[in-house]
């Protein structure tokens, strides 16, 4: 490895040591081919979710240049804290590609499209969530590592192995769902043999797992021990660990792209139709304002009902209210019937006696 005179704690610095420039234009190199080859690919097979696994290719790549320019200039973190961002960051993409590729196969080769009752659509989705989950978390860790503070620097080696310690927790969750996969389709093999080539894309996505793994394992050794001992001060731990398991992972799927497995109309999820989306809304809608329309003739004819029950019982007398007034106007009869009976008064006795 080069050497550099630097001060070590200096504030200016972010290298724990004398980092090789030879060894990071050769990566740089290395990644820009596999990088151009996966845009070849994503262009000549027609995949458009193949941007993703560009996008990770672009990152790593950016992050090695990067790197090249920091190695040169030891001091100042302008360059030292982006090349580490992009270098930590870009393996998450290639893990949503992993997760991409597999959904699709679920959808392509499962006659349900489901495993476990979950659709391939949603598998794919809840997935790729997570993994941007990861990714924030891993993100938000970047600049506190090259803080001043010493406690500041380990809160965010803390959250840094958080993260990745989600995205390895996630891997395994996924890693399920594949190997439910895998028998499933050994099952449809034996009863309809077809030698479907979709083994050779399934232990590609293994490899590449398994190295995401290596490199998770790496960067939690490396942490866990602090920040300026044992592998975080080792440059060929990290090309070894770091750098050559990702390189491979994108080799591996230049020379097993998912076009070789997927091919067909139903190699892609179906495309929402936005045209579609807006009939279903307003037939949502209408669907709504008939329901509405319905309740309030109910109520009316309901109304009209009552109405009429009430004109037959006036009809008919069997109306309370009538009733009522019937009563009423028979006690006014009869009050008047009292006040019209007077006892007749004998002549012998005075009226003044009967005055009240």
């Amino acid at each position: 490895m080069g050497r550099c005179d630097f001060e070590r704690n200096s504030e200016t610095v972010g290298w724990l040591y004398c980092p090789s420039v030879e060894a990071a234009i050769l990566f740089t190199s290395l990644y820009a081919v596999t990088l151009l080859a996966h845009i070849v690919q994503w262009f000549t097979c027609r995949k458009k979710f193949c941007w993703v696994i560009v996008m990770a290719v672009l990152w790593e790549t950016g992050g090695f240049a990067m790197r090249v320019v920091s190695a040169k200039k030891i001091y100042g973190l302008w360059h030292f804290i982006p090349q580490q961002l992009l270098i930590i960051l870009a393996p998450v993409w290639l893990n949503a590609f992993v997760y991409m590729v597999l959904g699709r196969m679920i959808y392509f080769y499962i006659p349900e499209k489901k495993i476990f009752g979950i659709s391939a659509q949603r598998i794919t989705l809840v997935f790729v969530l997570l993994d941007v989950f990861s990714m924030f978390v891993q993100s938000s860790s970047a600049s506190l590592m090259s803080s001043d503070s010493s406690n500041v620097a380990k809160m965010g080696v803390n959250i840094y192995m958080g993260g990745i310690g989600l995205q390895e927790f996630f891997i395994i969750m996924f890693l399920f769902l594949a190997g439910r996969f895998q028998y499933l389709m050994n099952k449809i093999e034996v009863y309809q043999p077809q030698h479907l080539p979709w083994r050779r894309l399934l232990y590609t996505l293994y490899a590449v797992l398994l190295l995401i793994t290596i490199r998770i394992i790496y960067r939690l050794i490396e942490f866990s021990k602090g920040m300026e001992t044992g592998l975080a001060t080792n440059e060929k731990a990290f090309y070894l660990l770091e750098a050559v398991p990702m390189f491979l992972g994108f080799v591996l799927f230049n020379i097993v792209h998912p076009s070789i497995a997927l091919v067909g109309p139903e190699s892609e999820f179906p495309k929402k139709d936005k045209k579609e989306i807006k009939r279903k809304k307003a037939a949502k809608k209408a669907e709504k304002k008939a329901e509405k329309a319905a309740a309030a003739a109910g109520r009316s004819k309901h109304s009209w009902k009552h109405l009429g029950r009430r004109v037959n019982d006036v009809e008919s007398g069997s109306d309370l209210e009538t009733e009522g007034l019937r009563m009423q106007d028979g006690l006014r009869n009869s009050q008047r019937y009292d006040r019209s009976f007077v006892s007749p008064v004998p002549s012998e006795y005075p009226q003044a006696h009967y005055h009240r």
